[in-house]
């Protein structure tokens, strides 16, 4: 039965995840690793890794790229699974280091196996490559990548969701159902 047919979208939920993250020796191991549990939030992760100095304005022009690539082709990231991402730029100690946080509706080893794909097909780089110790042969190298992703990763002790364990793609049905119905009663006065 799905989470929308058995409701338990309707009641906020919330989980408090042990120092360190989830039980990396009793999780469910996928290709790269431990699958940590989905969450109420679904799946995610967050890095936090010191970017190569004088990279900032690469992080910016990034950004309007990923503006720009979504404005023309809004499915362009769509393999991903998303629902948000956070990019954030911030100074430690007179260094700038960069946070990546996402929020997606797929276990870990496939959003950045995805990741991967997209942007080998795409033959787009990642602003990950403006990160310190990023491997350079990230794009043949999924395990590498993906170690980096890991080695990066800063585990979240709280994770809630309004709307617990609801994939993005059943948000955009009730949606588009909402603005159906709300068409047809336009239509009906």
């Amino acid at each position: 039965m799905s989470d929308i047919a058995n409701q338990s979208w309707a009641k906020p939920a919330a989980k408090a995840i042990p120092k360190g993250g989830f039980d990396k020796d009793g999780a469910e191991q996928g290709r790269y690793g431990p699958i940590f549990p989905k969450s109420p939030a679904c799946y995610g992760f967050s890095i936090l890794a010191k970017i190569i100095p004088g990279r900032e304005d690469v992080f910016y022009e990034y950004a309007r790229n990923i503006e720009n690539a979504v404005a023309d082709q809004p499915d362009v990231l769509a393999v991903l699974k998303l629902h948000y991402l956070r990019w954030v730029l911030f100074p430690i100690k007179g260094e700038t280091y960069f946070m990546y946080q996402g929020i997606f509706d797929t276990d870990f080893d496939k959003y950045t196996e995805d990741a991967v794909g997209i942007f080998a097909a795409s033959g787009l780089n990642t602003v990950f490559e403006n990160l310190e110790g990023f491997p350079k042969d990230w794009k043949t190298n999924a395990p590498a990548f993906i170690k980096f992703v890991r080695d990066h990763h800063c585990p979240s002790f709280l994770e809630y969701g309004e709307y617990p364990y609801v994939s993005a793609d059943e948000i955009k049905k009730a949606l588009k159902l909402k603005a159906a119905f709300s068409d047809m009663l336009d239509q009906m006065q």
